[in-house]
């Protein structure tokens, strides 16, 4: 459902009803109704929520906030409510997650500064062009939102292992995923991602990067990326250091992961 969107229109149906039968005041369930399409956000499953909501002592306030004074906080409309606590729920922080990030690769290039300017980006997801023996779990475009990421995690963990272990049947001191490589990946990603619900419904969620491109999610399913990496595929890799007395050593492949979802 989460490449055809209009598919969720029933989802869509369902929620508002269960809105209307949940919240009588009117006003209340304008508020509380999305303007995007279900399954833009994570879709929240509680039996209890609209009740807290609809509940006396509670307030809705959908105003943005203007500033936290030292007895509340101020809305744009210019009305100070008093607050003896305040908790921040904010949301996640994961398309700008990488500034703190202090690697270079060849020649010296910044991959901070690369990714300012390029966005975040990697090769399946783990390695970076350019950037020798680098690995990331859980990185670029391999997030979920219908899976388990444990998954995920161990498919990369056996593609990390078999670049290892393909560089030392090379005799290479390093390797890296070409340009090409990674460029033709992420080209081919971006198009599947683009009429997905995260994408094209509506919403503004910690998915899009500043340019609107995910740069969070996966785009197919899980058996995909599993099958997409079960082996490093030499061609796509430039082998550094090759013929040099550096073989790594002990380097276990782990058996194979069966696909799910």
């Amino acid at each position: 459902m989460t490449k055809r969107p209009a598919i969720l229109k029933v989802v869509e149906v369902l929620g508002k009803y269960n809105i209307r039968r949940s919240i009588k005041d009117r006003e209340l369930r304008r508020k509380l109704t999305p303007t995007y399409r279900a399954g833009c956000k994570r879709i929240l499953n509680s039996s209890t929520y609209y009740d807290a909501v609809a509940d006396p002592k509670t307030t809705l306030i959908t105003e943005r906030i203007e500033r936290i004074t030292r007895d509340g906080i101020v809305t744009a409309d210019g009305v100070e409510r008093k607050a003896d606590v305040i908790v921040y729920a904010t949301g996640f922080h994961v398309t700008d997650s990488y500034t703190y990030v202090q690697i270079k690769g060849l020649h010296g290039e910044d991959l901070v500064d690369r990714w300012n300017r390029e966005g975040l980006q990697a090769h399946r997801g783990i390695a970076i062009a350019d950037v020798p023996n680098l690995f990331f779990l859980l990185g670029p475009n391999t997030g979920l939102g219908h899976n388990s990421v444990v998954f995920m995690i161990e498919s990369q963990i056996r593609y990390v292992a078999d670049a290892i272990a393909t560089a030392d049947k090379y005799g290479a001191q390093a390797l890296a995923p070409t340009r090409a490589a990674q460029d033709t990946f992420n080209a081919d990603l971006q198009t599947k991602l683009a009429g997905s619900v995260w994408n094209s419904g509506g919403c503004q969620s910690w998915y899009l990067d500043e340019h609107g491109n995910n740069r969070v999610l996966w785009g197919g399913y899980t058996w995909q990326y599993w099958q997409a990496t079960r082996n490093i595929k030499p061609a796509e890799y430039k082998f550094l250091g090759v013929g040099r007395d550096t073989p790594t050593q002990g380097v276990a492949v782990p058996s194979v992961v069966g696909p799910q979802g």
